[in-house]
């Protein structure tokens, strides 16, 4: 049996995380459709490696940290586009890293899987979105700008537009509560959807209500048949099965 070469704080800090950050960074540069070469075998199998010894906390918090200090980066860029360009930079930098986070989330599959999961009751994959969300997509500039330009006809590139609605609402659905016109132009059938809760109380109890009448129903008719059938049966016992003529 081979035994795993013990990994001490300082080879996790001087060897393991530089060559996990170098990766990281480099999967985030990627422009959407493009796949910069990476070992993925490699560094799969250092996270492997960490994770048996103990490191996961240490390798999930500074996992996090990265990616919050590039977001908070990525804002502070995006924060200075002009109007005209704010929307276009925003769905190249939502694609990107929508891109980056399954690749990431691949060579932490592991983490995941023994320490997000039961630590966290979370996903890594899960957790990479919110912090996206958190940081750069929950904008009150960015849905100003969004509202503005749907409201102006040929303002914008209708795809982008549509790019970045989509996007936003798989992030949080809850975004299309406040802006229903909006969402409602890109996501379909979303105002159907989008009924109070009360609603949907009353319409359970009005369809639990229909099925309770249905089942009295068809009880009653049961019944009824019951009698017809024990009306017409012959006092001398039940009728015999006719045998076919010969």
């Amino acid at each position: 049996m081979v035994r795993m070469i013990s990994i001490s704080e300082e080879d996790f800090h001087r060897h393991y995380w530089p060559k996990l950050e170098s990766a990281i960074n480099l999967i985030l540069q990627q422009n959407p459709g493009e796949f910069i070469p990476i070992s993925y075998e490699e560094t799969y199998s250092a996270v492997y490696k960490c994770v048996c010894q103990q490191h996961s906390e240490k390798l999930y918090e500074n996992l996090m940290l990265l990616i919050s200090n590039i977001l908070a980066r990525i804002k502070e860029e995006l924060e200075s586009q002009p109007v005209d360009m704010y929307l276009n930079r925003f769905a190249h930098i939502m694609s990107q890293y929508l891109q980056s986070v399954e690749g990431i989330a691949a060579i932490f599959n592991y983490m995941n899987r023994f320490y997000v999961k039961p630590k966290k009751n979370s996903e890594l994959k899960s957790e990479l979105l919110m912090l996206f969300t958190a940081s750069i997509a929950d904008s009150e500039r960015l849905f100003e700008i969004l509202n503005h330009c749907a409201a102006q006809p040929f303002s914008s590139d209708p795809k982008i537009l549509m790019s970045i609605v989509q996007g936003l609402y798989m992030l949080r659905p809850e975004f299309a509560e406040k802006n229903v016109d909006l969402f409602s132009r890109f996501i379909p059938n979303l105002v159907g959807h989008a009924c109070s809760l009360d609603e949907e109380i009353n319409e359970t109890k009005a369809l639990q209500e229909n099925l309770r009448n249905q089942e009295e129903f068809l009880r009653g008719e049961n019944v009824l048949k019951r009698d017809v059938d024990a009306a017409e049966m012959p006092t001398g016992g039940p009728v015999k099965k006719c045998e076919p003529m010969t």
